[in-house]
């Protein structure tokens, strides 16, 4: 076995929970700040004294750590994995699994215990270092949970690992999967998630997929017209007899090879089919592959409104195959730029500045080969919303609204206007920064950019044109409502945002302001 790595924020468990892996797994435990304090002085005083020397001697035990070969698990302190290249040094050599915690619990846990100068500043630093224990293999969380219960799902998510090595892991438990990016989709890697093999595997595809990608995944495949309009009761019933007719039975397979509508219908399929069977999840867009694809919110339409009608039913696997994107449609290709925009808002300035180092590509005319940039992007997307799928699978503590940033508008307007969902996501950027000027104090500056950006990658900002009353009144049956008010996701900054109560009637007023006549 590899080196196991705990990082995360300080008091966040690493050393107890490091111990009692190690304990429990017969590995060899090590405590970075220990192995720190046995060349003369203690952490503790040491940060408190020259923090840079504390951070060079750290990153030197750290490297000796990893020279020594063999498979401890290595407990390191809350400011290792923000150090030079220790990171990618953890990551090359082993699993890294961020530990996480909120700050006021952070605070909570570190009361009487050794003193931890760099606590003084908890709130900033721990923003300054989210992105980078997301960037982790795995996040899971600690919050609530005993020392033993966190071990358990450390176990699970060693476990999902050693099934696609490098990979980032959704950790749910027992459930853990993995998602991987690679050139090309590989039948034999897929079929390795499972124990037991498929007793038979069912490819649903579209149309316009299947005809650049008819690789042998499967026994049989089922395509489907491309489209939102395929996401309906009717289409529903229609595969789910299909498969029944074709003998598929609860040993059976469904993979998902498309885009969201492909996914979110193949998903709620294999959640119903026979109660329930595996679903592997193979998205060829870049909305699919950073955000549809992952969490396990499977669904069809209604005539009401986008996907009321549902199921959470996490995949095995998800496999992001970049070759797919070689064939997308210029303007699939800017549409996947309005989730890729929404998760460099909510992750930060360096997510923000690669997506724009990737933008000219998605202006660029059909068959161009996507920057190798491209690659990074799509991982740091994936890893945020893996992280925040972990802690909040089903939208109960309010960690996972956060990825609603512009749908709440965005969703509106794609249901009433038809319009890829990447591209109603973009105007719902557009959207958030208005209210959030309004209720939020967001800079005035800050519309500009999201603005400018949007069109850096061949995005409409032109907001207004679609602020129709029949998008407003679509509003009304968003699912995030609670009787009159609806949680929207504001935006202070790049790499700041929250939840904010608001009642529908306000969102409308600022969204389109009566004008005097």
């Amino acid at each position: 076995m590899p080196p196991l790595f705990l990082i995360g924020f300080m008091a966040a468990g690493k050393t107890s929970v490091g111990r009692a892996l190690a304990a429990r797994t017969g590995r060899p435990f090590v405590d970075l700040d220990d192995a720190i304090a046995a060349l003369g002085e203690p952490a503790p005083q040491l940060v408190a004294r020259d923090e840079p020397e504390f951070r060079r001697r750290e990153a030197a035990a750290l490297a000796q750590l990893i020279a020594g070969g063999g498979d401890p698990v290595i407990a390191t302190g809350g400011g290792a994995a923000a150090y030079g290249d220790n990171l990618a040094r953890m990551r090359a050599a082993g699993l890294v699994i961020a530990l996480g915690v909120d700050v006021a619990e952070a605070q909570r846990r570190a009361r009487g215990g050794t003193p931890r100068p760099l606590l003084a500043n908890a709130e900033a630093l721990a923003a300054q270092r989210a992105p980078i224990y997301r960037r982790a293999h795995a996040v899971v969380d600690t919050m609530g949970k005993s020392v033993e219960q966190v071990v358990d799902s450390v176990g699970d998510v060693a476990r999902a690992a050693a099934r696609a090595p490098g990979a980032t892991i959704v950790a749910l438990g027992e459930r853990s999967y993995p998602i991987t990016v690679g050139a090309a989709l590989d039948g034999d890697a897929l079929r390795a998630v499972f124990d037991e093999p498929p007793t038979r595997i069912a490819v649903l595809t579209d149309h316009n997929v299947a005809r650049h990608h008819r690789a042998p995944l499967g026994d049989l495949v089922l395509e489907i017209a491309p489209g939102e309009a395929s996401k309906s009761f009717a289409v529903y019933q229609q595969l789910c007899g299909e498969l029944i007719a074709r003998g598929l039975d609860r040993g059976s397979a469904i993979f998902a090879l498309g885009g969201g509508v492909v996914g979110d219908l193949a998903g709620f399929v294999a959640a119903t089919l026979f109660r329930g069977i595996p679903v592997v999840q193979l998205p060829t867009t870049l909305v699919a592959m950073t955000d549809a694809a992952i969490g396990g919110k499977t669904a069809i339409d209604a005539p009401a409104g986008k996907n009321l009608v549902g199921a959470f039913w996490q995949p095995r696997l998800v496999a992001c195959a970049t070759d797919t994107l070689l064939t997308l449609p210029a303007r699939e290709r800017c549409a996947g730029f309005g989730e890729l925009w929404k998760y460099a808002l909510l992750d930060g300035r360096e997510l923000w500045q690669a997506v724009h180092a990737c933008a000219a590509w998605a202006a660029a005319g059909e068959g161009a080969s996507p920057p190798p940039e491209l690659c990074d992007v799509i991982d740091r997307a994936i890893a945020y919303k893996a992280a925040i799928v972990g802690r909040d699978e089903r939208e109960r503590t309010g960690h996972r609204a956060l990825l609603n940033l512009g749908h709440t508008v965005g969703h509106a307007i794609e249901s009433e206007t038809g319009m890829l969902h990447g591209e109603a996501v973009a105007l719902g950027l557009v959207a958030a920064c208005r209210v959030s000027a309004a209720v939020a104090g967001a800079p005035a500056e800050l519309a500009g950019e999201v603005t400018d950006a949007l069109a850096a990658s061949g995005l409409s900002a032109d907001l207004d044109a679609y602020l129709t009353d029949a998008v407003l009144d679509r509003i009304r049956v968003d699912k995030k409502r609670h009787g009159a008010k609806l949680r929207f996701i504001v935006i202070h900054g790049v790499g700041r945002c929250e939840p904010f109560d608001i009642t529908v009637d306000e969102l409308r007023r600022i969204l389109r302001p009566i004008r005097a006549t």
